[in-house]
């Protein structure tokens, strides 16, 4: 289901980081990193983030500008990352490769005709989680002492997990499909800037007057992530539809439609690979000269890019009043 479409089901409000403060995010680490990626790629120069042997590491710059927001207002995040991906994704994980792919072509043409600002942001386009950003994204989470889950599949089940369960009190992501996936509450625009968004999942069921599986059959009959929805059937059709019909089986019965893997998909969403073997403090620690140094003397991050990152993490220890921060 497209974002467009599940925003306009969603019960949506602004909040004040003031209401949120001694809260714990579970934040999709995925999500969350993607974005400030593809931000630090665009408006970086490719040598601040890039190592002798060809490496891009922008994402240690993005953590490093990212994380003060959460420490600033006095929230603990835990990266929550992914694990494997399920097999009913191949077709979304295909797409967007074919799409990197396209925007590769298209940033070496803009690179030989000399546009630059062209060829910076198809190469934001162009950004992956490789295997290095993964080791690196742990490696100073580690050293900042900022907790770690791994999820055993999809990361924002398991953090919508992890919130029904009371262990945290938000999901962090700008996906929508946390909704789905159960998370009472989901902050989303943390990558941005002001206040963020808060998304609800009781409040969009009241709203909607259904059940939270009736909103994951409107979700299927408009296409998720993982199945192409009904062609023609948007948001408020398919909404209808469920009201007047119950369920995902009966309408797609009276419209004598066919969804491939619907009941996969619906036990997906209900149901998701999730682990309960997980451990972490809310009291962090961070030691800041170990994490200066492997962003800037082991990974040879350029110094100017990430220290007002890490002043902002140094000063949010005496704004927050964190006297177990070291």
């Amino acid at each position: 289901m497209g974002n467009a479409d599940l925003r306009s089901l969603a019960a949506l409000s602004t909040v004040a980081f003031d209401d949120l403060g001694a809260s714990v995010v579970a934040v999709d680490a995925h999500n969350w990193l993607y974005r400030y990626l593809t931000t630090t790629v665009k408006f970086t120069r490719e040598e601040a983030y890039t190592t002798e042997a060809s490496e891009e590491v922008a994402n240690l710059i993005g953590v490093v500008q990212g994380l003060p927001k959460f420490f600033e207002h006095d929230l603990t995040p835990v990266f929550v990352f992914d694990g494997g991906v399920t097999e009913l994704k191949d077709d979304e994980v295909a797409e967007r490769r074919e799409a990197r792919e396209r925007a590769e072509a298209q940033q070496q043409a803009a690179e030989e005709r000399g546009d630059d600002v062209a060829a910076a942001r198809l190469e934001a386009r162009t950004q992956r989680l490789t295997d290095v950003i993964h080791e690196t994204t742990r490696g100073l989470l580690e050293r900042l002492d900022v907790p770690v889950v791994e999820a055993p599949a999809e990361g924002e089940a398991q953090a919508a997990h992890m919130a029904i369960r009371g262990d945290v009190d938000y999901v962090g992501s700008e996906d929508y499909d946390t909704l789905l996936f159960g998370a009472p509450y989901t902050l989303r625009q943390l990558t941005s800037k002001g206040d963020p968004e808060l998304m609800d999942l009781q409040a969009t069921l009241d709203d909607l007057d259904l059940t939270r599986e009736q909103l994951v059959d409107v979700a299927i009959l408009c296409g998720t992530d993982f199945n192409e929805g009904i062609s023609g059937v948007g948001p408020k059709t398919a909404l209808s539809a469920v009201r007047e019909h119950g369920d995902l089986w009966t309408v797609l019965d009276a419209r004598d439609a066919y969804i491939e893997n619907a009941d996969r998909v619906r036990e997906l969403f209900l149901d998701p690979p999730v682990t309960d073997e997980y451990d972490f403090e809310t009291t962090i620690s961070p030691d800041m000269e170990a994490a200066r140094a492997y962003v800037t003397e082991e990974w040879a991050v350029a110094p100017d890019e990430v220290e007002r990152g890490f002043e902002r993490i140094e000063s949010s220890i005496v704004q927050t009043g964190l006297d177990d921060w070291t």
